[in-house]
């Protein structure tokens, strides 16, 4: 048994063998997971942080929520470069140094952050146009959560203390929004009740 096998190059193989596919969650980590303990002899504790590492540093391309895929020329042009000093300060400045979730900041005594709209590991890029101000607390739920996702949870605690407030004006407005989410099959795994 080889002891040196380290689990991420052990996941790109896989991809590598099936270049261009759109390969679901499940199919590579029974793969991993077996092949692991086939060749090293243990158990492979985490694949899916080890999946999501690959994804965030551009080695693979998040397609959907469990999908990903490996291309090979995406790979080789990819540039992950993070904000300059110049273009974060631009960015803070157009946004006022506010948060443009919560419009908290550092007046308020709130670190903030410049942050990528469209994530770097789906392919955005930095640019000033790509960024955004946002305190430490929402750019680490946009990290958790990605920020369609963010915002659904918070329009439907929004609809549910205008619920609870019986603010029908309130309800409807996010009512209407909630629905577009389900028309376009955005964030369906994220259930809320009518």
């Amino acid at each position: 048994m080889n002891q040196e096998i380290v689990q991420s190059d052990l996941i790109m193989e896989y991809f590598k063998k099936n270049p261009n596919r759109e390969i679901k969650h499940p199919e590579i980590v029974d793969w991993v997971v077996a092949e692991y303990r086939k060749r090293a002899g243990k158990v492979f504790r985490d694949p899916d942080r080890a999946i999501r590492k690959l994804s965030q540093e551009g080695q693979l391309i998040k397609i959907n929520k469990g999908v990903y895929k490996y291309e090979p020329d995406f790979v080789k042009n990819r540039k992950l470069k993070d904000f300059t000093f110049g273009q974060k300060e631009a960015i803070f400045k157009r946004d006022g140094y506010k948060c443009v979730v919560c419009g908290r900041g550092q007046k308020d005594g709130i670190e903030i952050h410049a942050d990528h709209i469209k994530p770097r590991d789906l392919g955005g890029e930095s640019t000033i146009e790509n960024g955004q101000t946002l305190c430490a607390q929402h750019n680490f739920q946009k990290k958790n959560y990605k920020q369609t996702e963010t915002g659904k949870k918070m329009f439907i605690r929004l609809y549910e203390l205008a619920k609870k407030s019986n603010d029908k004006k309130l309800q409807k407005f996010c009512n209407d929004i909630l629905c577009v989410y389900e028309d376009h099959d955005i964030n369906c795994h994220i259930v809320w009740e009518k």
